[in-house]
């Protein structure tokens, strides 16, 4: 216990707070690109890069050799801790953890709460049938859950199948910040809307999870971070971007409205004003805030937005132009314009390509159903206007991956069986095989996703392949592990990845710190490409904090 008797201040060295001594030394641990000097106050201005040393630049060589060929597979909402907490040689496993460490704190910030909260809703709020069984587990049938992690089973104590869809937990910008609680990740309940649920974890193995077994073959990687606090759609735009949208003059038009009021005058504050009619605990229910909107006070969106043309969720305009989005319509996020990973790669020349399942059955429909189940706001770079409709960076790059497992309507596969994969590829599966709690289960995504990368293994490709499997966010769970301390932006919680390369190394469980621009960084170093500006913020900011560049994942590769 600190000198102050805060429990929330007994931090061990199992995730420290990211200014600890031993988080710092954790990150000096990574390998990273050369950083960038700071100076000044705007994280954006243009700094030199450091000079390589011999030893990056041999390492730049043998990439380039090595590598003609980068798959990005980018799966939904799983934190690390739900799926791989005791995975055999994590440094920090789930199991190790002591109390100090995993109780959840009231909405006070001060006290321990006596037990977990309710699952509001329940478990599994519509009944479904898996295994033949019958699944429908409401929030009476699991109650007085210990203040501690625990194993997801269902109503009779048994563990819940992966192939149970469970309900969603909220993942929002602002909440996932009062979540980790500067690092102590001790109010993940308090500021949730799924009560207890969020410290729920599945009971994985080679034998429940296809992937896990992938990660025992090959590299898993244990500290990596998801790139922005929040969501699917903010983190899908720092995939390629590595920084938050705008929304000009957000203050004087009918997107007024969607502005988040935040405690305080900073319209960088990082905590939502409570509604007053609010419970005070989070044994009584869900918070309320007086606005939890997409767009901050400054006019940046970091909650899901509407992408501006077609296939969109906002439909276009009577009379409009009909691969439009209705831009009246304030959750329509005007068009993008500064650069992404694909402009840095066609501008030298590489060929890259986004595949997402079900793209054109989403133009051909105006709702995808619960299969295929496109879901709009992962589609980042129909965000940006280089790649309106009508232009041939659209056509040639935004590719449609076809549908489901059959290679005769996925597209993908097609692609990957001829060796037609680009040198990029970023690979978005169709709604119903992302493993997104609410709308989808883990099994019918892990399988799809160890189909596909078993297809790339005995694909043409293969020899000069590496394929990253990672998720984009966290999905509300908890994860007991903190992020190192970065910019206004995240990182956010920690989430799987799994590295996967005839060169990567074996049975390895990589402690390097990452994030999900460490992706940018990859690509970006294999094809000698300059740093995109949010990827040079970020670093910055992790020299103003006095941390090293976060990595670029070659520590994951066995390049000798």
């Amino acid at each position: 216990m600190s000198q102050n008797d805060d429990p929330r201040d007994d931090l061990s060295d199992i995730g420290d707070a990211p200014q600890d001594p031993a988080r710092r030394r954790l990150l000096a641990a990574g390998v990273g690109l050369a950083g960038l000097s700071i100076g000044g106050c705007n994280l954006f201005d243009s700094k030199p890069s450091t000079p390589k040393t011999t030893a990056d630049l041999a390492l730049d060589r043998t990439l380039a050799a090595k590598v003609r060929r980068i798959v990005v597979i980018y799966a939904e909402n799983r934190s690390f801790t739900n799926l791989y907490g005791n995975f055999p040689g994590v440094q920090y496993p789930l199991e190790s953890v002591p109390a100090a460490r995993y109780a959840q704190f009231d909405r006070d910030g001060r006290t321990p709460l006596p037990t977990l909260p309710a699952i509001w809703g329940g478990l599994v709020p519509q009944a479904q049938e898996v295994g033949g069984k019958r699944y429908a587990i409401s929030e009476k049938q699991i109650t007085g859950l210990a203040n501690a992690p625990f194993h997801l089973v269902d109503a009779q104590g048994q563990p819940l199948p992966n192939g149970v869809i469970t309900r969603d937990l909220v993942h929002r910008f602002y909440q996932n910040q009062m979540q980790i609680n500067a690092g102590r990740n001790n109010q993940f309940a308090a500021w949730g809307d799924s009560g207890g649920l969020v410290m729920g974890h599945y009971r994985s193995s080679a034998e429940t999870l296809r992937l896990w077994g992938l990660a025992q073959q090959y590299t898993l990687c244990d500290n990596f971070f998801m790139a922005a606090f929040g969501g699917s759609w903010l983190n899908h735009i720092f995939l390629i971007s590595a920084q938050a949208p705008f929304y000009p003059d957000v203050h004087n038009g009918p997107a007024a409205k969607l502005v988040s009021v935040v405690e305080g005058e900073d319209p960088t504050a990082t905590r939502l004003k409570l509604a007053p009619d609010s419970p005070k605990s989070a044994l009584d229910g869900p918070p309320k805030f007086v606005r939890d909107g997409a767009l901050t006070a400054d006019g940046y969106a970091v909650n899901t937005m509407a992408p501006p043309y077609q296939p969109s969720n906002v439909r276009p305009a009577e009379r409009g132009d009909p691969m439009l989005a209705d831009l009246s319509n304030p959750r329509v996020l005007p068009p993008q314009t500064y650069a992404t990973i694909g402009d840095r790669l066609s501008a030298k020349g590489v060929d890259w390509a986004w595949y997402s399942g079900a793209w054109q059955y989403a133009l051909d429909h105006v709702d995808t159903g619960s299969v295929p189940d496109f879901q709009y706001h992962h589609q980042p770079f129909n965000y940006f206007r280089n790649y309106a409709p009508g232009t041939q960076a659209r056509v040639q790059h935004l590719r449609d991956a076809g549908l489901g497992n059959d290679p005769s309507t996925n597209k993908l596969m097609a692609d990957i069986d001829a060796g037609r994969l680009p040198a990029v590829t970023f690979y978005k599966p169709q709604g119903n095989l992302n493993m997104h709690a609410g709308y989808a289960d883990v099994e019918s995504g892990d399988r799809h996703i160890a189909n596909i990368v078993e297809r790339i293994q005995r694909g043409p490709q293969w020899e000069n392949t590496v394929v990253i499997v990672t998720v984009d966010e966290n999905g509300g769970w908890w994860d007991h592990v903190s992020p190192p301390k970065g910019d206004r932006w995240g990182p956010g919680s920690r989430i799987p990845a799994l590295v996967i390369a005839p060169f990567a190394k074996k049975g390895f469980v990589d402690h390097t710190v990452y994030d999900t621009n460490s992706i940018l960084r990859f690509i970006s170093r294999v094809h000698d490409l300059a740093p995109l500006d949010g990827v040079a913020a970020r670093d910055r900011a992790f020299a103003a904090n006095g941390l090293p560049p976060l990595g670029d994942l070659t520590g994951a590769l066995d390049l000798a």
